[in-house]
């Protein structure tokens, strides 16, 4: 054991930190996808593991047919876009359930980026083409502040958004559909709409991947929608951790970016402690089940101190009560 913990290098750990940090700040952005669709419309939505893939494959693609790097980055949006209206269509339209929506349109996705890069994977030469998101590591904290800059510009631009009249609409239907229904707002529409943004965000997340990684890659989505549910979770946490009941919409969506980080902090952490790459989606599920148990337990806990609290507080206001009657027989 002692010879065990001696191999381990501190240092490495320092050095691969950064790297962690940039990609945990890009997962936050799809993090904030899958928000939109598992908090904001209560719907699972699992297109996501195909919309990222498609943002990473449309964006290299047009990088390498000579497309400016940041006009790809849009495109791939709007190609996300494009797919959360196909899943919002077939929930919607044709009444498919919306996970089984999601996996429909996950599926065709897949094909869908097969034809879109002609084989499996993709790479550009990172020594012809000028990334500001790159792995880099002589550019790795321009990288880390670019993609910070642009989480802010997005959760201002989230914020903003579901505050509008449409914004609130789409709050609104994931709150409580059937009074939305009978307040005149199109809960059909509003779900449409809330999957389309969702997907567009995710699809960015994987064009800013790709551009990072130098490369997409058809399977890059395979298990997003869990990354994604362990950075809103973990921010979640953490939110209500330290900031209590004094957090508001821009705040949980700022943790749910911060829970991307998290997440891939610990990613980096167990990696260093050389746990096997095979066993990292075991990991991932076994952090996800840990956070998504943490809050339930916190409220059950609390429920069972002050159940026994009130119970005190009775016998001890029971044992007053006797004594006073006693004493008063007594007096009489």
């Amino acid at each position: 054991m002692f010879s065990y913990f001696s191999s381990l290098n501190p240092a490495a750990l320092m050095n691969a930190c950064p790297g962690g940090i940039a990609q945990g700040l890009i997962w936050g952005i799809m993090a904030l996808g899958v928000y939109l669709t598992f908090r904001v419309l209560d719907l699972a939505d699992l297109t996501v593991d195909g919309s990222l893939s498609t943002g990473g494959a449309v964006c290299i693609m047009l990088v390498l047919a000579g497309v400016n790097p940041e006009l790809a980055l849009i495109i791939a949006f709007f190609a996300g876009l494009a797919a959360g209206l196909v899943t919002g269509f077939l929930h919607v339209n044709l009444g498919i359930p919306p996970i089984l929506a999601g996996i429909l349109t996950q599926i065709s996705l897949y094909s869908i980026n097969l034809n879109i890069m002609g084989k499996a994977n993709q790479s550009v030469n990172v020594n012809q083409v000028q990334f500001h998101f790159t792995s880099n590591a002589s550019r790795l904290g321009v990288t880390i502040a670019l993609t910070a800059l642009v989480c802010l510009l997005l959760i201002s631009a989230l914020y903003w958004y579901l505050g509008t009249e449409q914004g609130s609409a789409i709050r609104a239907t994931g709150t409580n559909p059937s009074m939305s229904r009978a307040q005149g707002i199109n809960t059909d529409q509003m779900k449409i709409i809330g999957l389309a943004l969702s997907n567009g965000l995710v699809a960015l997340a994987g064009a800013i991947l790709s551009q990072y990684q130098g490369f997409a890659d058809v399977n890059m989505g395979r298990g997003a929608i869990v990354i994604g549910l362990a950075a809103v979770i973990i921010g979640e946490v953490l939110c209500q951790t330290f900031v209590g009941a004094r957090s508001n919409f821009l705040i949980r969506l700022l943790f749910v970016v911060l829970g991307g980080v998290a997440y891939y902090l610990v990613y980096v952490f167990v990696l260093w402690l050389r746990f096997p790459p095979d066993d990292m989606k075991l990991l991932t599920a076994v952090v996800v089940a840990i956070f998504l148990a943490v809050p339930y337990l916190q409220r059950k806990s609390s429920s069972s101190f002050s159940k026994a609290a009130r119970s005190s507080q009775e016998a001890i206001d029971s044992y007053r009560q006797a004594v006073a009657d006693a004493e008063n027989q007594e007096v009489q």
